[in-house]
């Protein structure tokens, strides 16, 4: 029996930082974004945590000393970074991966794995997949990714590193050595820059170089690692997406651009992240027991106040009315807010249906059926096409 191909895919947001920056401030765009330590006109200390694609024009690259960043490029736009907001957007665009496989492995912020092998079929080929991941991201966030879609993990993450930004590199069974041979062998993770220098001493300049060689040598070079190395440079990669199966809590918050005590806004935003919460409930299979409203303050004070509900639920009437409820606990016309949350937790898999023990199964079918039916226009039209109304 043949061995069934997997189709990895390793998504990788492009200069996310800085990226997230230009778009929100739209008179940053083009221009040198450098994010980390303030500079002080040279003398700073600290480092480069990210910058845009003008910057790197410049030489400038991240945990680069800022001292020298400026020195190369003093007129770029410096900012300390808001990771409150990165976070923000990182989380939404989980959300959006989620609609393509439940096998996700985020790997840090603004990457992750993605196993589409089974999957794929409900959007197309794993290519037209790879795309749609793309489009989607952009139309929901404003925000390039670069892609990769390998046989393995390894190929994918190097793939989507061939053609930022906003790049999509495909590496198939047949084209995997061709493309990995040729690359630096430092291409392969845990190949460092000690490890470089003792390569090419021998001879070993490239991954070709390495997959060529005598195995029984490189784990003498690597000890118990060795053979991983030597197997990855033939291309040979078993390591399974790990996505965490348990899922614990689902949730979303928004960053308001202005503190506020406007109660329709903050209605609004609870109703916005109440569908967010809801939809990515049913996509994955889940209703709540446990619904809790988080909220900060101006002065950066955080509260969460929970409920757990009889009936277990991912309606988004239900999450949003008991959010409005926990707000009666606190003073918003002499506080401004910064933030909302809403997180649903306490999950139960969909498939031990409640229906027999609701007061009104009828009732509870159509509720379910008119919000598969908003799930499905949202698909189609957008995340912001349709909703329900905050009252």
């Amino acid at each position: 029996m043949s061995k069934k191909t997997r189709f990895i895919v390793h998504v990788d947001m492009d200069a996310f930082f800085a990226s997230v920056e230009q778009h929100d401030n739209p008179e940053y765009r083009g221009k040198p974004v450098i994010v980390g330590a303030d500079p002080k006109k040279g003398k700073g200390r600290g480092v480069v945590a990210a910058c845009s694609y003008e910057a790197r024009k410049y030489g400038i690259h991240s945990a680069m000393p800022i001292s020298i960043a400026y020195r190369k490029c003093p007129h770029a736009v410096y900012l300390r970074g808001n990771m409150h907001r990165y976070a923000e957007i990182s989380d939404r665009i989980l959300g959006i991966l989620e609609q393509f496989t439940p096998d996700i492995e985020p790997v840090s912020i603004d990457e992750a794995f993605l196993d589409i092998t089974g999957s794929h079929h409900l959007f197309g080929t794993p290519e037209e997949t790879c795309i749609m991941i793309k489009k989607t991201v952009k139309k929901e966030t404003g925000l390039t990714a670069s892609i990769g879609l390998a046989p393995n993990k390894m190929t994918a993450k190097i793939a989507s590193d061939i053609k930022k930004p906003d790049g999509l590199v495909i590496v198939d069974d047949s084209s995997l050595l061709p493309f990995l041979h040729p690359l630096p062998v430092n291409r392969i993770w845990g190949i460092g820059e000690k490890s470089m220098k003792v390569l090419i001493r021998m001879g070993i300049k490239t991954i070709g170089d390495l997959a060529a060689y005598d195995p029984e040598k490189v784990v003498e070079m690597f000890g118990k690692n060795g053979m991983h190395v030597w197997e990855l440079a033939n291309g040979i990669d078993p390591r399974e997406v790990e996505s965490d199966e348990t899922v614990k809590s689902i949730s979303n918050e928004h960053t308001f651009p202005e503190d506020t005590d406007d109660m329709e806004d903050i209605k609004d935003i609870l109703m916005y992240l109440s569908e967010k919460v809801s939809r990515r409930m049913r996509k994955n299979g889940f209703k709540c027991r446990t619904i809790t409203l988080k909220i900060r303050f101006r002065d950066f004070k955080t509260y969460t106040r929970a409920v757990t509900i009889a009936e277990p639920s991912n309606f988004a009437t239900i999450l949003y009315e008991n959010c409005i409820n926990h707000l009666k606990d606190f003073d918003l016309q002499r506080k401004a807010v910064r933030l909302l949350g809403v997180k649903a937790s306490n999950l139960i898999d969909t498939f031990w249906d409640t229906s027999l023990f609701t007061k009104d199964p009828g009732r509870s079918g159509k509720k379910e059926n008119i919000h598969r039916a908003l799930d499905k226009i949202k698909d189609k039209y957008g995340e912001g096409s349709i909703g329900f109304r905050g009252h």
